[in-house]
């Protein structure tokens, strides 16, 4: 058996993990004969050990999940404006619905996708995961913490919260400094 040290899934030893798709080959240190150091070993397992993903690809996993939230909301405001047709005397309810369901399909989008698996689409095409610093698990709570209240005071600071990522040795944003996170490649 053997330990993933991005999701900490036991499982049977194989290259790749069957969980989140890491490739044990990139962070485990060469076998040496007759020699294997734990300090080594436990070294690269551990969260801050591993190959954190940068600024570059974090905005490019954001945006492609942007453009999906987007096309969502486009579809379903689609949707409402072709089945009310021009009845103008419930545009303002529509309004209302479409505005409500926005919100609440981002919201559930970033927390769910965070909290269930670390990866949200923009994050599993680009191979990069949030996970937490202690190693263990993410879980719903501390995705809508980072997600939600994490990503809204690096926003409102003028994004000066996102740009931490790209000049922090961890490539921490504000929202992973909050939530105890690290951004990974996997």
């Amino acid at each position: 058996m053997i330990s993933c040290p991005a999701c900490h899934l036991e499982q049977p030893a194989a290259s790749v993990c069957t969980s989140c798709g890491l490739t044990f080959a990139k962070y485990r240190p060469p076998h040496k004969e007759n020699t294997v150091s734990t300090t080594a070993t436990t070294e690269t397992t551990s969260p801050e050990s591993l190959p954190k993903a940068g600024f570059w690809v974090r905005l490019v996993a954001l945006l492609i999940d942007y453009f999906l939230v987007f096309v969502m909301q486009f579809i379903f405001g689609v949707l409402l404006a072709f089945i009310v047709g021009h009845d103008f005397a419930m545009h303002g309810a529509i309004l209302t619905l479409i505005q409500l369901f926005s919100l609440v399909l981002s919201l559930f989008y970033w927390i769910f996708f965070t909290g269930y698996c670390g990866q949200t689409p923009g994050k599993m095409l680009l191979r990069i995961k949030v996970i937490v610093t202690d190693g263990s698990s993410l879980g719903y709570g501390k995705a809508f913490y980072r997600e939600v209240i994490g990503k809204f005071i690096s926003g409102i600071i003028l994004g000066i919260g996102y740009l931490m990522a790209a000049f922090d040795g961890q490539k921490q944003s504000l929202h992973d400094r909050m939530a105890k996170t690290y951004v990974i490649k996997l």
